[in-house]
């Protein structure tokens, strides 16, 4: 099988990086109209009628540019449980969705709508208040969601495996984008500050962890894109392959995160430095949902389980 990127997803990848640079904090209705909303979303349905390999592009870029919006909540987790009506207000800019599974709900100072769990279905949550907590990553806040009854009914629960499994790639993804930037910003040092006349990145004590952290970092991108791409074409082992991703991904973009904090010296310390909202990302993304242990635990469990 071949991984390797089309040239339109690269051409999709150097547009939504070009564009992030500039626009970090994007609105809602400025990524509908770039058409990010609906790139899954069937023509049909005013979408673009593209997979999760072309989302799986802007989950990392996203994540490279720690970007504030509500698009992992909608598109990852909570767009193939909606009926066609309701991904096609995705696609058109009109709505976007967090899914309420635990006391803690993400996106909610940006989300318009709040989906939930309850029986055999999950269903849309009306009329409920709702609270964003201070958090120390407020590129992706968190809040709880309290009161409100059930709306209309989108999807019957058997969907969840599926929403888990995109969210855990997606956060995969996210984490290689973060641990990316991370690394950049640690080499771009490295080569200019200068020590006993050299730069820094010419000892092998700064050399050597970069070197780590990119071996690290690249065995994560090819989890994760391999997790993408069993989403993309319905394969079996999505589930397991996106398990894997996220268990070493999120860990790999946390020590890029501090060997980078480590190579900048003192002023990788200071609290305004941008490593440090990448840091918080990355711990965010390494906790959320499962830690590393348990989706190994689940991956040791699915091995001995086949006998293998």
């Amino acid at each position: 099988m071949d991984f390797s990127s089309t040239p339109e997803q690269e051409e999709l990848r150097a547009g939504a990086r070009g564009y992030l640079a500039d626009h970090p904090q994007p609105s809602w209705a400025e990524l509908a109209a770039l058409g990010w909303t609906g790139v899954s979303v069937p023509e049909a349905d005013g979408g673009a009628g593209l997979g999760f390999l072309e989302e799986a592009v802007l989950f990392e870029e996203m994540g490279r540019a720690l970007t504030h919006a509500p698009y992992w909540s909608t598109v990852a987790v909570v767009l193939p449980a909606l009926p066609a009506d309701l991904r096609a207000e995705v696609a058109r800019g009109e709505a976007s969705w967090t899914l309420a599974t635990g006391p803690l709900v993400t996106d909610l100072d940006s989300a318009t709508r709040v989906a939930y769990v309850g029986g055999d279905s999950i269903w849309e949550l009306v009329g409920a208040d709702r609270e964003v907590l201070q958090t120390n990553d407020m590129t992706r806040p968190l809040g709880v969601v309290s009161g409100g009854e059930a709306g209309r009914r989108l999807s019957g629960s058997e969907v969840l495996p599926r929403l888990r499994t995109r969210s855990l790639t997606a956060l995969s993804l996210e984490a290689c984008g973060v641990g990316a930037r991370a690394l950049e910003l640690a080499v771009d040092h490295a080569g200019q500050r200068l020590q006993f006349g050299k730069p820094i990145g010419t000892y092998q004590a700064v050399a050597h962890p970069l070197a780590t952290t990119l071996l690290a970092l690249d065995l994560g991108r090819s989890l994760a894109l391999f997790a993408a791409w069993c989403i993309a074409t319905d394969d079996p082992r999505a589930a397991i392959a996106a398990a894997a991703a996220k268990s070493h991904c999120a860990e790999a973009a946390v020590a890029a995160c501090e060997r980078s904090i480590q190579v900048h010296g003192g002023i990788g310390f200071t609290w305004e430095h941008v490593l440090h909202r990448l840091y918080k990302r990355a711990l965010g993304i390494q906790s959320w949902e499962a830690s590393s242990e348990r989706l190994r635990a689940e991956i040791a469990e699915h091995l001995l389980g086949r006998g293998i």
